[in-house]
């Protein structure tokens, strides 16, 4: 606190930061005074049809990039059909397994009811 307070003296609380009399009431008319002319019909041309198809490309470009690399990505993770055909079958008895633990039903009914189905 000593340290804060020596600074305080030194100094003082008075903000120094002022601004001339009048500037703000001037500072729009001032401004553009200063600024230079510029004619801006003087650059005025035709744009070609290049330029104008040039956006269009980059964006057909992007799309057929992503298409390439989901096409490619789906073409490294293609698996082996049998092991795909094992893993929806075991999960098929998963499923039938848990079905029948919860469904509190006798072998009979269950069998009946699956001869029903099919």
């Amino acid at each position: 606190m000593k340290e804060e307070d020596y600074i305080l003296k030194k100094i003082g609380k008075d903000n120094h930061f002022q601004t001339p009399e009048g500037y703000f009431e001037n500072f729009t008319s001032e401004m553009m005074s200063r600024l230079p002319e510029v004619d801006y019909n003087q650059g005025e041309t035709e744009v070609s049809t290049c330029e104008k198809i040039k956006p269009w490309v980059y964006m057909a470009a992007v799309f057929v990039g992503a298409a390439f690399i989901l096409r490619l990505g789906g073409m490294l993770t293609k698996q082996d059909p049998e092991y795909v055909a094992e893993e929806e079958e075991l999960m098929e008895r998963e499923y039938i397994d848990q079905l029948v633990d919860e469904a509190m039903m006798d072998d009979y009914t269950f069998y009946q009811l699956l001869s029903d189905v099919e």
